[in-house]
């Protein structure tokens, strides 16, 4: 769907809760529905407790209280920006009569983190909950006393004190917009100037897979404007043979913005079979590129592995950068052997979430992550070795149930 306001965003939002209590909860939503009718005093008990992912960056005020900053990943609904998403998403759900309450808003980050830390195998709580997928964005969990930010909000800032720590979520996806470090090409240039956030979540345009397709799409477009290189032309396709002509449909989504999914570059990059066969049938069926050489797929492969490979470098940066930070690294006496040479103890080990996906699906980024992991000064091999990433399968929508769960018992204790 697409919506024009931010009412109907979070209309259709409450109508979908409508459509999942009726076919899971029918009973409960059909004698709430009798209690309203007769007037019947309602006790938290009779509300399921909702936990509310949302993806984009908020200015969060409370458990169930944030302003939205701004939209990321292609929307852009202007009347919903600097206001309470919990209480629009509220409002509707009041208007339909519905037995739900918004307990908890969650970033996907924290969610994934939280769901995590309740499968994660080891003795060690988990650090980070980082999600590479449509967007990129990570949550992890901060001493208190390094939160400055806490000291400025002053009494409009409520929050336990109890553990010594808070979730950070670090809203990545906006690091370095002012581009002081990021590599950056002809190619990213062009895709922020056209995309309708323009210098903003500049690491997520080049990291997340939204943008990667995008990334590939403009640098095949340059390439086949240029008449330097060859490729999609018959002159260098040793493997066509006489009688096929390569040739592109005008209708092509190389022509058309967002007009490759990231799914494409999977394909390629994992593509083993003789001449790139699968590749070349999906130039055809997925881009309208008909009888292409098996050197246009091959190049097509290297450009595939250049994009994802830095989107996976880029990805271990953000993730090097907390671990450094938090100082879940620092060297013991014992850590001073050569590499290899002792064991990972499951007290040492830094717990990782992860959902999205890019890490969950895209050949070998994980892999591509560790090797650059491996190579940060404060990490090294070593390090690298302590660092386990575990999926946490839709861990932003089972960490949010698990937040509105805790939320709800401490709501009901006051």
């Amino acid at each position: 769907m697409v919506a024009k306001t931010s009412k109907e965003l979070f209309s259709f939002l409450a109508k979908q809760i409508e459509s999942f209590l009726r076919t899971h909860h029918n009973d409960h939503f059909e004698e709430h529905q009798r209690r309203r009718q007769k007037g019947e005093e309602m006790t938290d008990e009779h509300f399921f407790q909702l936990g509310f992912t949302f993806s984009f960056p908020v200015h969060q005020i409370g458990i169930n209280k944030g302003h939205l900053i701004r939209w990321t990943k292609g929307f852009d609904i202007a009347d919903a920006i600097g206001k309470d998403v919990c209480h629009l998403l509220q409002s509707e759900i009041d208007d339909l009569h519905l037995p739900v309450k918004v307990a908890a808003l969650v970033n996907d980050t924290v969610g994934t983190l939280m769901a995590r830390s309740y499968t994660s195998p080891g003795k060690t709580g988990t650090l980070l909950g980082a999600i590479f997928g449509t967007g990129t964005n990570g949550a992890y969990v901060e001493k208190l006393e390094k939160v400055i930010k806490l000291n400025k909000m002053g009494a409009g800032g409520d929050f336990d004190k109890s553990t010594g720590n808070m979730i950070v979520n670090t809203e990545w996806g906006s690091f370095d917009n002012e581009m002081s470090v990021l590599p950056n090409t002809p190619y990213d240039i062009s895709l922020d100037q056209e995309s309708n956030n323009p210098g903003i979540q500049m690491f997520e345009k080049r990291v997340s897979g939204m943008f990667l397709g995008e990334i590939l799409r403009r640098v095949i477009l340059d390439m086949i404007k240029d008449g330097k290189t060859e490729l999609f032309r018959d002159e260098s396709s040793g493997t066509n043979d006489i009688h096929s002509t390569c040739t592109i449909a005008d209708d092509s989504p190389l022509y058309k913005q967002w007009g490759i999914d990231t799914s494409f570059l999977s394909i390629a990059h994992e593509d083993q079979s003789a001449g790139h066969h699968i590749t070349r049938q999906a130039l055809n069926r997925d881009l309208g590129v008909d009888a292409a050489s098996s050197e246009d797929a091959e190049a097509i492969k290297i450009l595939v592995e250049a994009i994802g490979k830095r989107s996976a470098r880029l990805s271990a940066v953000a993730i090097g950068a907390v671990i450094i930070s938090t100082g879940n690294l620092t060297l013991t006496a014992g850590d001073a052997v050569a590499d290899g040479e002792k064991e990972v103890l499951e007290e040492e080990v830094v717990d990782i979430g992860v959902d999205g996906s890019l890490v969950e699906f895209y050949p070998g980024f994980e892999e591509y992550i560790r090797e650059a992991l491996r190579e940060i000064e404060g990490i090294g091999e070593r390090g690298e070795k302590r660092i386990r990433i575990g999926i946490a399968k839709d861990g932003s929508g089972v960490g949010a149930a698990l937040i509105a769960l805790v939320a709800g018992g401490r709501e009901g204790s006051r």
